[in-house]
This record gives C-alpha cells, sequence and structure tokens, in this order.
C-alpha cells in the first residue's frame, strides 16, 4: 500500500478526477503533477488533509507535556481554567510570544513557535477540539498544503500584532484589549482558520458555511472580552491574516504542489523556531 505507483490512474487531489500516475499536468483542471510523483496513494493513507491535523495536535501534545516536564515544581494546580498550567520560564524557553520575548529579548521567531503551545490542561483541550473541527474543513475545501499555510501564517500575524501593541499601545487602551507581554496558544491559528472559512463564504462558496464561521468567530471574539487573560489582539491578527491569506491562495483554484511545499516549508521553519528557542533560551531562564 505504501510504495510507490509508477504506472495506471490515480485520482486527482484537486478536482477529483482519474489521471495517469506520470501525467505532467491534470488535464481536467491544470494542477501540476497530480500524480504526485507516484506518491499519490501513500498520501491517501493519511487521509484528505495529508495527516496535518493529526499532525497539529500531536505536536501540540508532546510540547505541552515537555513544557510541563521541564519545570515540575512551577507547574500550576490553582482554579479549573490554570489546572495544571506549565511555568511562565518553560513557555519562554520553548518560544512563548509577546511583547517581552519579542521587543525585550529580540526572540522575533517566537510568533512561529507561540502557536504550538499552551497554558493549562483545559486552554489545549479546547483548542484542540477547534482545531478537530475548523482544520479539516479548511483542508477539503483549500487543500491541505493550503490550509497548513493559512494556520501557520495566521498564528504568526496575530502573535506579531500582540506583541507590537503589547510593546508600543498598552498606554493608550484599557486592560481588556491589550497586547500581551507573554502569549501562547493555537487561537491565532483557529481565528486564522474561520477567517478563512469566511472568506469562502463571502466568495460564494457556501453562504451557510460562511456564516456559520462568522457566528463563531464574533461569539470567541466577545468570550475574549469577558473572560480575564485573553489576547484579544491575537485573535485579531489571525483572523485577518486568515482572511488575507485566503485572499492570496484563491480556493477556487485548484491547489498546487508549491503550496504543499511550501506548508512543509512553513512547518521547517517553526520546528527551528522552536528549536532556536531551546537554545538560546537556556542560558536565560538558567541565571
Amino acid at each position: 500500500m505504501l510504495k510507490r505507483q509508477t504506472s495506471g490512474s490515480v485520482v486527482c487531489p484537486s478536482c477529483g478526477r482519474l489521471v495517469g500516475v506520470q501525467e505532467d499536468v491534470c488535464p481536467h483542471c491544470g494542477r501540476a503533477s497530480p500524480g504526485l510523483w507516484g506518491f499519490s496513494r501513500v498520501l491517501q493513507v493519511l487521509g484528505q488533509d495529508v495527516g496535518f491535523v493529526k499532525l497539529i495536535i500531536g505536536s501540540c501534545a508532546v510540547l505541552y507535556l515537555l513544557t510541563l516536564v521541564t519545570n515540575p515544581s512551577g507547574i500550576g494546580t490553582g482554579g479549573a481554567m490554570s489546572m495544571l498550567s506549565p511555568s511562565s520560564g518553560s513557555l519562554f524557553l520553548f518560544g512563548a510570544s509577546g511583547a517581552v520575548p519579542v521587543f525585550g529579548y529580540n526572540r522575533w521567531w517566537t510568533i512561529l513557535s507561540a502557536s504550538w503551545l499552551h497554558g493549562s490542561l483545559l486552554h489545549i483541550l479546547f483548542n484542540m477540539l477547534w482545531v478537530r473541527q475548523l482544520a479539516p474543513a479548511t483542508a477539503r475545501l483549500y487543500g491541505p498544503g493550503r490550509m497548513m499555510l493559512i494556520y501557520i501564517v495566521s498564528g504568526a500575524a496575530g502573535f506579531l500584532l500582540s506583541s507590537t501593541v503589547g510593546a508600543y499601545g498598552n498606554f493608550l487602551l484599557p486592560p481588556f484589549l491589550r497586547g500581551a507581554n507573554l502569549t501562547i496558544g493555537a487561537s491565532a491559528s483557529i481565528f486564522g482558520l474561520l477567517g478563512a472559512l469566511v472568506y469562502f463564504g463571502r466568495r460564494g462558496g457556501s453562504t451557510a458555511l460562511g456564516q456559520q464561521a462568522w457566528t463563531w468567530a464574533v461569539v470567541l471574539f466577545v468570550f475574549g472580552f469577558i473572560m480575564p487573560g485573553i489576547d484579544n489582539f491575537a485573535h485579531l491578527g489571525g483572523f485577518l491574516g486568515g482572511y488575507g491569506m485566503s485572499r492570496v491562495l484563491n480556493p477556487f483554484k485548484p491547489e498546487k504542489v508549491d503550496h504543499l511545499l511550501a506548508a512543509l516549508i512553513g512547518l521547517v521553519l517553526t520546528l527551528a523556531a522552536i528549536l532556536a528557542s531551546l537554545a538560546l533560551g537556556l542560558p536565560l531562564v538558567a541565571r
């Protein structure tokens, strides 16, 4: 099943029609390398999202556990919202973003790593439920590569906005609408997926889906204003980043192999950001 296919036909991942595995271009939709160099069936085994959803959830779970075991004595055991919360030092070490890391310590790459970190058990459970709900739907409409690009870029956009406002604009704003000094979580990327679904609906792809995504986004924005400790600017930046990326990627055109490669590059850069945070953060945390 996992063997490379060198002859016969496969289903084009963009238009769903049969093409020759050796075709350079799909004759139906124009997608380049529709047979994915003979590995189309291998990728189908991973599912329509090429395993990206499981990768997001699994990576966030592993990093959450690592932030806990790095400093067991600093684990929070307070109320429900802070139950099993990693210490601030652990989160900083693994790549938390915000005004302090980005502008205080010049750890600019943390806008990529922060989306994969979480601050409590409920935090990661709620966020992963939203990922499980929204990421497969976005992958079906945009393709797995473009979904992953939206997830990565919108998260970075959210944390860049929050960090910038936290560093330079907080004195102008009320407490519930301030940028963060230290911020983490997949919610910026989740809002990016919502922005992508809203854009798809507004462009005529599915009005009902777009309205549902917009309703979810509004409810979550309102929830963010009511609950303390919510990074509303990360949510706003993530939503705008996802909406903007959707305009660039255009879900009404077939996904290209380039999109999948760009998503893989984004994942490599994210991994590099986490490793850089660890390598450069150890001397700071050890002080």
